[in-house]
């Protein structure tokens, strides 16, 4: 076999695999009910995706920027709970090192 039939081989088998998963009836589905929208969207691209189930890309700037600002916070939490612990440790060196114990 030469390299032109073996990418028209996996070409074949991926089209196949797509077929048998579901994907191109998916697909299909979502290009059908964005042909049938009398208001084409500004996006086609974000209907594709909400149609698909995923979040809106302003949806998806949202989440990126709380995650971010959930990591500071934990960021900040973690650090005062080292620093508490630390603390402990030495109230406990104090307590149990100290002569009149």
């Amino acid at each position: 076999m030469n390299t032109h039939q073996d990418r028209e081989a996996k070409k074949e088998a991926f089209r196949k695999y797509l077929e048998s998963s579901g994907v191109l009836d998916t697909l299909t589905k979502v290009l059908v009910a964005l042909y049938e929208e009398n208001d084409k969207p500004s996006s086609a691209v974000e209907f594709v995706q909400q149609k698909l189930g995923g979040p809106s890309i302003s949806d998806y700037e949202k989440l990126k920027a709380e995650k971010l600002d959930l990591q500071l916070k934990y960021n900040e939490l973690l650090n005062t709970h080292k620093e508490t612990c630390r603390q402990l440790e030495e109230l406990k060196n104090m307590k149990y090192g100290a002569p009149w114990n």
